[in-house]
């Protein structure tokens, strides 16, 4: 009986205590790996002729200034020559705008997709050459 008197108690432990930190990331690698090349890829050719049939381009945000009686008015935000620049936007005219400013975001994500694609080829190649020039003799 005296023992359990100078024993030391053990607090409750929290079952995050148990739990295993290695197989939680294997698992996160494991559906990084297996799921991401169920998306299909796209040929850099492919994603130029994408890009270019988005019909039109703007660059910039539609902004709500403010409300008025019939509805909002709009600012059409956008870089030009190192600046930004504001301009009015007709009522009617901010859904074309809108639709714009979609198309070049659109457009950027699909050229980035193809720079992404070019520096993989680039890379493979300079990869391959490297490993042809190592098996060379030299003499």
């Amino acid at each position: 009986m005296g023992y359990r008197l100078f024993r030391r108690r053990q607090g409750v432990r929290q079952n995050s205590s148990n739990f295993n930190f290695a197989s939680f990331f294997v698992a996160i690698i494991y559906v990084k790996i297996y799921t991401r090349p169920m998306t299909p890829k796209s040929s850099p050719q492919s994603l130029i002729a994408q890009a270019a049939q988005i019909p039109h381009l703007e660059r910039g945000k539609l902004s709500i200034i403010r409300q008025g009686p019939d509805g909002p008015y709009y600012n059409h935000q956008f870089p030009q020559d190192g600046k930004y620049v504001t301009r009015y936007v007709p009522r009617d005219q901010a859904p074309a705008v809108q639709q714009a400013i979609d198309g070049y975001k659109e457009f950027d994500h699909f050229i980035e997709r193809y720079v992404d694609e070019m520096v993989q080829k680039t890379r493979a190649e300079i990869a391959a050459g490297a490993k042809k020039n190592k098996s060379r003799r030299r003499s």
